[in-house]
């Protein structure tokens, strides 16, 4: 499965709507795209995750990539994740890293 997203910047939000798998087949071009955001004023990036059914640790790093070259002061959200999605998340222990929420509550 592909992965489909779509980037919504506003106010100091990017908020990103997820759907399919983020996995290495995909990963890189989706770092691309959020590298667009460096140099923005970005206080929080949300990744909006209902949709979104598989992550691997290649997407996992892209969310890494996200705070670290976005910026520190940064606020990382995951909302709405599925099941699998959050084990995943949990057992990489980047739960500690980013907010998790069902809905988002800024």
């Amino acid at each position: 499965m592909d992965l489909q997203y779509k980037m919504e910047l506003n106010d100091g939000i990017a908020r990103i709507t997820l759907a399919g798998s983020l996995d290495a087949t995909n990963a890189a071009a989706f770092q691309e795209e959020l590298k667009k955001l460096i140099g923005e004023k970005i206080t929080k990036i949300v990744f909006m995750a209902s949709e979104l059914k598989y992550i691997a640790s290649a997407g996992l790093r892209v969310m890494i990539f996200a705070k670290q070259r976005i910026g520190a002061e940064v606020q990382v959200y995951l909302i709405g994740a599925q099941e699998a999605v959050l084990d995943v998340v949990k057992m990489s222990g980047l739960d500690t890293f980013m907010t998790i929420q069902n809905e988002f509550a800024g």
